[in-house]
């Protein structure tokens, strides 16, 4: 089972880095398979996927693991979630990373119970960010 379910989450994770999977596939399928939320730490290069049952997968990610910038730039952050769900030409995952690393993003938390992003900077800055439709 464990390992179905780190295969279910890597190919999430690849789907996000393809750009073959939009955020809101990759949410239904992580909790249509019992997962509760999922942690990207861009410091780490990692990935953390939480189950319901407290279990977690984590993975390595190729798009993470980068310098952070000091400063946490709220603005440019919000401004690389709506490309992102709005999916602009030349819109990439690599590319969001890097966007908001570049802004100050060490990392967010994806909570599917309170469908919502929480970004947060290296000083402990955060903004939450609403799965759209669910305010």
């Amino acid at each position: 089972m464990k390992q179905q379910l780190q295969d279910i989450a890597q190919s999430c994770l690849n789907g996000a880095e393809s750009g073959s999977m939009t955020f809101p596939q990759i949410v239904q399928t992580l909790i249509a398979s019992g997962f509760d939320g999922y942690l990207v730490d861009f410091r780490q290069g990692s990935i953390t996927y939480y189950l319901t049952d407290g279990d977690m997968v984590q993975l390595k990610a190729g798009h993470v693991g980068r310098p952070v910038a000091k400063r946490f730039d709220a603005d440019v952050i919000r401004q690389a979630i709506r490309g992102a769900q709005q999916l602009v030409a030349g819109y990439t995952y690599a590319g969001f990373c890097k966007m908001v690393t570049d802004a100050g993003c060490a990392g967010y938390f994806v909570s599917f119970a309170g469908k919502r992003v929480l970004y947060f900077g290296r000083t402990a800055e955060t903004h939450t960010e609403f799965f759209p439709g669910s305010q």
